[in-house]
C-alpha cells in the first residue's frame, strides 16, 4: 500500500510540473485551450496527491509533491527555456532532491 502511495505522489509531482509548466502557455488565461489543458493536469495533480495521503502523511506528501513540482519546473525552465545553468542552481535543485528523498527514506509510510 505504501509503494502504491508514493508512486501516486510521484506521478501528482509530475503534473504539477505539468501544470506549472501550462501555465506560461496560458497566458494569463487569455487563451482557451492551454487553459483548458492546465486546468485539467491541475485536477489531476489534485487528484493524485489526495490519493497518496490514503497511504502517507500530509506533511511528508505535500513536501514531496511541491518539491518534485519545483524540481520538475526549474529544469523544464532550463531546457525548454533557456534559464540559467549556473552551477549554483544546479546545486540548489540538488538540495530540493535530497530534501524529496529523504523525506522519502525517513518516513515512517
Amino acid at each position: 500500500m505504501q509503494n502504491t502511495a508514493w508512486i501516486t505522489l510521484f506521478f501528482a509531482g509530475l503534473l504539477e510540473t505539468g501544470w506549472a509548466l501550462g501555465l506560461k502557455y496560458t497566458e494569463g488565461f487569455t487563451k482557451v485551450w492551454p487553459s483548458v489543458a492546465t486546468l485539467a493536469v491541475m485536477a489531476g495533480s489534485i487528484y493524485l496527491l489526495s490519493r497518496s495521503l490514503s497511504g502517507l502523511p500530509l506533511g511528508t506528501a505535500y513536501a514531496v509533491w511541491t518539491g518534485i513540482g519545483a524540481v520538475g519546473t526549474v529544469i523544464a525552465g532550463i531546457v525548454l527555456f533557456g534559464e540559467s545553468r549556473s552551477v549554483f542552481r544546479l546545486l540548489c535543485i540538488l538540495l530540493i532532491v535530497s530534501g524529496i528523498v529523504g523525506l522519502r527514506f525517513c518516513s515512517d509510510a
